[in-house]
């Protein structure tokens, strides 16, 4: 498939019908992640995020001598995946994508209340606060750089898939990556926030000549930066074996579009997979930190 073909799926393309509710169970999630300092940098400023998030009952006193038929954890509200990608050649971009990866999730978890609007034809609610998570990573990076480094900067990108089924939504400032895979086709979900990618959507260059210009890895926005701008796209993940991908660019540097699709059509599981893909990247050269997330519900006999 060319690369050509890939595209960002804008928010407005998505249908508000939903499919015949049949969740996954959380035994029916593959889920992996591997993330790896590659063969040239002396440090790994990637980070990656795999979790769930429940309803859960917490007892914290009563007169029964038995309480663990209590300490219940509901159904499944939703599934995060997460890569950062620390920007700079020093400890500065790890810490800009670890207080990145923890302001997020601190903020979803703050944000609880609006998973309830996600996959409705309203869910205004939950897109803002999806943004608004990104503008308190980028406050938060901004403020600790201001705090500590003496008026240098640091920043990192930011991909994130939340899947409240049977939606996909991301999140992405920057040019880390979020896939889609279905039926044997590879889609980009996410734009790349590079000065080369502004360019080829201005037409003043082509796709092929990006691939090798300097512009193509310079982030036109990017959390802690002079500016981050969060991009937010949805898509339907009801079709159990389509899978999502996040990747940093450390992976896509070395890797072709084409090589990733062929490794998901061949996938035997999301481990199996990430290690695949993290070989052919050291393979290629690794010159740089290689993170790699992969999720999806098992097919159903």
């Amino acid at each position: 498939m060319s690369s050509t073909a890939l595209h960002c799926l804008p928010m407005s393309t998505a249908s508000v019908e939903s499919p015949p509710d049949v969740r996954p169970r959380d035994d029916e999630l593959d889920l992996f992640g591997i993330t790896h300092q590659g063969l040239v940098r002396e440090t790994n400023q990637d980070q990656y995020l795999l979790c769930t998030v429940h309803p859960q009952v917490v007892v914290h006193g009563s007169s029964l001598t038995d309480i663990s038929a209590l300490m219940l954890r509901g159904q499944r509200v939703a599934t995060i995946l997460l890569v950062a990608d620390g920007v700079g050649g020093s400890a500065d971009g790890t810490e800009a994508s670890r207080l990145a990866t923890i302001a997020v999730t601190e903020y979803f978890a703050s944000a609880v209340k609006c998973w309830h609007a996600a996959g409705s034809a309203s869910d205004t609610e939950f897109t803002e606060a999806l943004r608004l998570a990104a503008i308190e990573a980028h406050r938060r990076v901004k403020e600790q750089a201001q705090a500590h480094l003496e008026g240098r900067k640091m920043a990192t990108t930011l991909s994130v898939g939340i899947v409240v089924w049977p939606w996909m939504y991301v999140l992405q400032v920057g040019d880390s990556r979020c896939y889609h895979f279905q039926e044997g086709t590879l889609r980009q979900v996410t734009r790349d926030q590079t000065l080369a990618q502004e360019m080829i959507d201005r037409g003043a260059l082509t796709r092929e000549r990006a691939q090798n210009s300097p512009l193509n890895h310079v982030l036109s926005s990017a959390i802690g930066a002079d500016e981050a701008m969060p991009e937010l796209s949805r898509v339907d993940v009801s079709q159990r074996g389509c899978l999502t991908l996040l990747c940093s660019d450390g992976l896509t540097k070395h890797v072709s579009d084409e090589e990733i699709a062929a490794e998901c059509a061949r996938m035997t599981s999301s481990e199996q997979l990430c290690r695949a893909l993290l070989d052919k990247a050291l393979a290629g050269g690794g010159s740089d930190n290689v993170t790699i997330v992969v999720g999806r519900a098992l097919p159903q006999d």
